[in-house]
């Protein structure tokens, strides 16, 4: 009876959290999230979609990162200067500000299904196409198009917390943006050994780093499908039905945005947050970029022991 008594007030209070209206906002209210992480369970659209986003977050982290446990071979293909290859670390991680800035809006107006979904799909585009760069230029191009699929964690973050409620969202997106930032790690470390496998066949080193590409990019596309089929933007269903059938009313994404942005900029706490994670995320993706270079050119390693020292300095860090 008390266990019975104490559900209750949680989903009371949760409905209540749900339905508020704060500062002129309409809050999306959005019912039925999970109030328990059941890891081995599929059986419902919240586990599936917790499964399949730090699955498409980690393979986004592989395919960013993909190419850096084969840049000794990229450079020597491509003639690459220190200072040419410090340009394309950049533009990888340039790019994503940006794209994060209209991911968020996005999934409020298409919902986290479609938007993630698209992501996969365009994001596996430069992954696999990376291949046929041929200058300096060309390379840096790839790059940075590559960089737009680290805004996944965007949709990861949001796409949990759709889906579970106040007392376990916290452990959620903990649990899912750690697991898909392992995808950083251990690209270092598998990444040569396809590198290798495609060496087995006879081909040269030049064409394998090339070949090698395609394969992330290729599984990001079949998660992709996964994401479509069996993925929902909210425990109810989508946002498109929703508020085709009055489930949930379309809110003024313009006005909204403006001023939730507004609101944020002014809260000094958001600055706070902005250089932490500005300054452990931004040497996060610094050293996914260069570590296992480094490793092959201070200490004389092949390039599948550097691959697997830096994946796991790396991937440690996420578990």
């Amino acid at each position: 009876m008390k266990a019975h008594s104490k559900n209750r007030r949680l989903f009371t209070a949760l409905k209540m959290l749900c339905s508020a209206k704060t500062k002129g906002f309409t809050v999306m209210e959005i019912k039925n999230k999970a109030t328990r992480i059941n890891l081995f369970s599929l059986k419902t659209v919240q586990m599936r979609t917790f499964h399949l986003t730090w699955l498409s977050f980690f393979l986004c982290f592989f395919g960013w990162f993909g190419i850096a446990p084969l840049m000794p071979l990229v450079r020597d293909d491509l003639g690459l200067s220190k200072s040419e290859i410090g340009s394309t670390i950049i533009a990888s991680v340039a790019i994503t500000v940006l794209v994060r800035l209209l991911i968020g809006p996005l999934c409020d107006k298409i919902g986290p299904r479609k938007t993630y979904t698209g992501l996969l799909v365009l994001g596996s585009l430069p992954v696999m196409l990376i291949g046929l760069a041929d200058s300096y230029e060309t390379f840096l191009l790839a790059r940075l198009a590559i960089g737009s699929i680290g805004a996944s964690f965007v949709i990861t973050q949001y796409h949990t917390s759709t889906m579970f409620a106040p007392n376990v969202v916290g452990t959620a997106n903990a649990t899912t943006a750690g697991w898909g930032n392992l995808g950083g790690g251990v690209t270092q470390m598998v990444m040569p050994l396809i590198l290798a496998m495609i060496l087995g066949f006879g081909l040269s080193e030049t064409m394998g780093w090339r070949l090698a590409m395609v394969f992330p990019g290729a599984i990001m596309l079949v998660v992709a499908v996964l994401y479509w089929v069996f993925t929902t933007d909210c425990p109810e269903g989508n946002y498109a039905e929703m508020r085709k059938s009055g489930a949930l009313s379309a809110e003024d994404d313009h006005a909204g945005a403006t001023k939730g942005m507004m609101a944020a900029m002014s809260d000094y706490r958001v600055w706070a947050l902005f250089l932490v994670y500005g300054a452990c995320f931004g040497v996060e993706l610094t050293i996914n970029n260069i570590a296992a270079i480094y490793f092959f050119d201070r200490f004389d390693l092949s390039l599948a022991t550097a691959g697997v020292i830096a994946g796991l300095f790396l991937s440690l860090i996420h578990i």
